[in-house]
């Protein structure tokens, strides 16, 4: 899967193919029920899900099989969390193969190469958003509990609409996606941080963030950039410590270190402006937000300086705006965590 302009290039690697289009009207009601050993078969019957929630799915195809004329929904099993409310942002694991003979899934299973030993890799997308899961499929886990495992089947059309991924997938190519919800929680996308924001430390950018704006950040002229991480809390929040693994949900905002150019910011982006989530500790994101962010609170607001070698290095992501070897300056509001 190509990574979808929707989704941030805070990501790394991410199999995404994000979406704001529904596609098509699909059924919302699971049609097969779970069994002990965690399978089920539903659709055209010649697909199958077997595996326990938290572990790595395995997708059954069998020749011949085609996608139905809807989403198909179904759930392999129903947790016993909070269910996902319209709006909610949702820390989830996911696997997604096409019916095509001999592919295999991708998804969150699938570790980071040379990524340090921790908590597994997730996925953070809010209800109603853009993210990795088109949102015809993600809407539809209004409703089910943390702790559910749910499949759908479908048509890559059905799916995404007239804005089809690009990556060699046809319209009437069949795609079944596997959810596991790990946790969901209300936040409000419009967040900020609030109080006092300190002055920047020498050699640091100034910030002014005015509120529901991309922050205006001014790198000091004539300083070179630092050859390390560099970090300064402007605004010290009250709410709980994000551990290696959470979901962080934050605006920011981000520039170069030369000439001060934005390349992204959480306040711009369309159709549906406002914060986003992303899991830190795991390699979901660049290593300097990794190193920075673990540790912080929610409600705090992050002044980082990231050097190339904790940012993209010589290889960013295509289209980003960013040069490679590039000093990376953001400012973060850590609104909420999931």
């Amino acid at each position: 899967m190509a990574t979808a302009l929707a989704v941030p290039v805070l990501l790394l690697g991410a199999a995404a193919c994000g979406s704001d289009n529904g596609g098509g009207s699909g059924s919302s009601s699971p049609s097969a029920s779970a069994s002990g050993n965690g399978s089920a078969a539903a659709g055209s019957g010649k697909v199958s899900v077997q595996g326990a929630f938290g572990q790595e799915p395995k997708i059954t195809v069998a020749k011949g099989a085609k996608a139905p004329d809807e989403i198909k929904f179904n759930t392999v099993t129903e947790g016993k969390g909070a269910p996902v409310a319209k709006g909610d942002f949702v820390i989830f694991d996911y696997a997604v193969q096409t019916t095509r003979e001999g592919t295999t899934p991708e998804g969150s299973w699938a570790q980071v190469p040379g990524a340090p030993k921790g908590p597994r890799r997730s996925m953070v997308q809010q209800v109603g958003g853009n993210g990795s899961v088109p949102s015809a499929v993600f809407d539809k886990l209004v409703g089910h509990k943390a702790g559910s495992r749910v499949w759908a089947e479908g048509s890559v059309k059905t799916m995404y609409g007239a804005q089809l991924p690009q990556n060699g997938l046809n319209p009437d190519d069949g795609l079944i996606w596997v959810i596991d919800v790990v946790n969901t929680a209300k936040i409000d996308p419009k967040g900020e941080a609030k109080g006092e924001q300190a002055k920047p430390e020498a050699g640091m950018p100034e910030v002014r963030a005015e509120s529901g704006k991309a922050a205006e950040i001014t790198v000091p002229k004539g300083e070179k950039p630092p050859k390390e991480l560099k970090e300064q809390v402007l605004i010290k929040g009250d709410g709980p410590e994000l551990k290696a693994g959470d979901g962080l949900v934050g605006q920011y905002t981000g520039v170069l270190w030369d000439g001060g150019k934005k390349f992204d910011a959480s306040w711009d982006h369309k159709p549906t402006p406002g914060a986003t989530g992303f899991q830190i500790g795991t390699s979901s994101v660049i290593a300097g937000w990794d190193k920075a962010l673990v540790g912080k609170h929610v409600g705090d607001r992050v002044l980082l300086v990231v050097p190339p070698e904790l940012a993209y290095g010589d290889n960013p992501p295509p289209g980003s705006g960013i040069p490679a070897g590039a000093t990376l300056v953001f400012v973060v509001d850590i609104v909420g965590k999931v």
